[in-house]
């Protein structure tokens, strides 16, 4: 819908707003049955240049913010290379399709980056195809509702969350570092989580709150190299990830001051303008992408 005086999107219609039919995937999920279909940009990213050149590292790259990101970045003339799941195949050629449908190179790597060999090998991929890396996007997460309480997480869970959001973020970065010029950066996805935690996603929450600080500290020490290290802070967004791990989706995102999730194209430009040199006086910083809900 848009205004009446003008093309104006309405951010409030703009797109699917709750009730969401129910539905239920096993973990990690997968794009093709979720319903309302996410919008990944496909149809509506227009790139103008701003990463051209670029050869850039994502992980979770296959579907939801990744996929996003991952059109944009190529869209703005970026190589890609991304990882994703063994049981994420399906979702990551079609990634890879769009990338090259934008010509640039796509590599999908799949990789389960709670591994410290696997990540130093993804960033040693990376390096052999490009020669260095220009952007890494920490994107990759786990989480597993538990509404039952901190009883119910396992350790089994706990480690799986603490390894994929934090470990792999750490081991990724400390071995991309060496190959990132000046003029390069690293951009991570942290949440609303880390400063508005839902008592069901608490061990998710604290690693977000976790990579606010891991983001605030690596800027400053590296600051002096010419790399900046920024993070992008989503509030509910329709991803594969919502109906893997969340029991009920019909209002998910109703909470919001919008009234509705977001899409993953409304993040993915928040992404580029960090990796753009229009963004090269800021890091250390949190783009908070919200939908309206306050953060400090």
């Amino acid at each position: 819908m848009t205004d009446q005086r003008g093309d104006r999107p309405n951010p409030v219609t703009q797109h699917a707003r709750p009730d969401f039919p129910s539905q239920d995937q096993p973990h990690p999920g997968w794009t093709g049955p979720m319903d309302p279909p996410p919008d990944h940009g496909e149809e509506s990213y227009r790139g103008s240049g701003r990463l051209d050149g670029r050869r850039t590292v994502i992980t979770g790259g296959d579907s939801g913010i990744g996929r996003a990101v991952a059109i944009a970045f190529a869209r703005e003339g970026a190589d890609v290379l991304f990882t994703h799941l063994d049981e994420e195949e399906d979702d990551a050629r079609e990634t890879a399709r769009l990338v090259e449908e934008a010509g640039r190179k796509a590599i999908p790597v799949s990789c389960d980056i709670r591994d410290e060999d696997n990540c130093r090998s993804l960033i040693e991929r990376a390096v052999a195809e490009f020669g260095h890396v220009d952007v890494l996007v920490n994107n990759a997460a786990y989480q597993m509702s538990q509404p039952d309480g901190i009883e119910a997480i396992s350790t089994e869970q706990f480690d799986r969350v603490m390894r994929t959001n934090l470990y792999g973020m750490f081991w990724l970065t400390k071995f991309a570092l060496p190959h990132i010029p000046a003029g390069g950066c690293v951009i991570n996805s942290t949440s609303v989580q880390a400063y508005k935690p839902s008592p069901h996603l608490l061990d998710y929450a604290m690693t977000k709150g976790a990579i606010v600080t891991f983001t605030q500290g690596l800027a400053q020490m590296v600051a002096e190299r010419g790399i900046r290290v920024n993070a992008v802070a989503p509030g509910p967004v329709w991803t594969p990830l919502i109906p893997s791990t969340m029991p009920d989706t019909a209002e998910f995102g109703k909470q919001s001051p919008l009234g509705r999730p977001a899409q993953p194209a409304e993040l993915a430009p928040a992404y580029v303008y960090l990796a753009s040199p229009q963004a090269s006086f800021i890091t250390a910083e949190i783009l908070n992408a919200t939908g309206g809900t306050p953060l400090p």
